[in-house]
């Protein structure tokens, strides 16, 4: 119609096959860092659960003097597990005690820990 011809020669199906293939890298790239930000988070989760439940077990042994009882923290807590230590107080803690609080819990293949402690008042006999 013009009176010239052009021939492409296959080099639209070339950039387009490397067109998908860049879209292909960054869609994995994507899914990668998405599964390492689920992972991320879902191990934050997982620490806040430990904090928060520590906490309530120091609040618990400040206020009422006992821990909480076991069924309710597992009520709570299913995934959780908690130790409790307590010792007395030394220099300018004396008359105290410490209570040091472990909770652990699983977050994929790798543990959460943590451990909060706090000085409360000693039970005194009367």
């Amino acid at each position: 119609m013009f009176g010239w011809k052009k021939k492409h020669g296959g080099f639209t199906l070339i950039e387009v096959m490397v067109g998908l293939a860049v879209l292909g890298m960054v869609l994995a790239g994507l899914a990668l860092s998405l599964n390492g930000f689920a992972k991320f988070n879902r191990y934050q989760w997982m620490r806040q659960h430990c904090i928060v439940a520590a906490q309530a077990e120091l609040d618990s042994i400040a206020v009422t003097g006992e821990a909480i009882r076991d069924e309710d923290f597992k009520r709570l807590w299913p995934n959780l597990t908690v130790s409790i230590k307590e010792s007395a107080g030394t220099g300018q803690w004396e008359g105290m005690k410490l209570v040091e609080v472990k909770a652990s819990g699983m977050s994929f293949s790798k543990e959460v820990k943590v451990q909060l402690c706090r000085y409360v008042l000693a039970e005194t006999e009367q």
